[in-house]
């Protein structure tokens, strides 16, 4: 009986894909460019974002000032209620602050310099005043075109009682 030996045979391993080295070390250059590419365009976002709010923060601000004039008036107009009350304040809508003179035209003056102020309403703020009996209705006009959908004439109206 003869006992032949059996060759040892391997059977192969199937090998790994290659990959080459570059890409196992980290990322590559058009990947950080896309990354960086999206930092800048959200930044941006964030940045248009910002100025529409401080528009319109702006515009807010506006609005409470021009509330304020309104309120500021009422008080002179209540102080010399005998005079407000037939007609004494009523102005048509006007831009321009009234010479000084009696206690009535220095109200006024003030009210319209005041309202005029850069830090308040600007130089083209207007007011009107009208009264009927006790009832006031007041205007307060100014240019608010710098916020967002804003309009050159914005106008607060403020209906009281004397």
């Amino acid at each position: 009986m003869s006992t032949a030996m059996r060759p040892f045979r391997r059977t192969p391993r199937p090998l790994p894909p290659r990959t080459p080295l570059r890409a196992q070390r980290g990322v590559t250059l058009i990947e950080v460019l896309v990354a960086v590419a999206v930092l800048a365009f959200g930044l941006l976002g964030i940045a248009a974002m910002q100025l529409t709010s401080l528009r319109n923060s702006e515009s807010a601000l506006a609005r409470s000032q021009a509330v304020a004039q309104t309120y500021a008036i009422l008080d002179a107009m209540r102080a010399n209620r005998q005079v407000a009350l037939i007609g004494g304040y009523d102005i048509p809508q006007t831009c321009t602050a009234p010479d000084a003179g009696n206690l009535v035209a220095n109200d006024l003056r003030h009210w319209i310099q005041a309202m005029q102020q850069p830090e308040v309403l600007g130089t083209a703020a207007c007011g009107t005043i009208a009264c009927g009996s006790a009832q006031c209705t007041i205007t307060v006009q100014w240019d608010d075109a710098r916020a967002r959908g804003g309009d050159a004439a914005q106008q607060v109206v403020t209906r009281t009682v004397l």
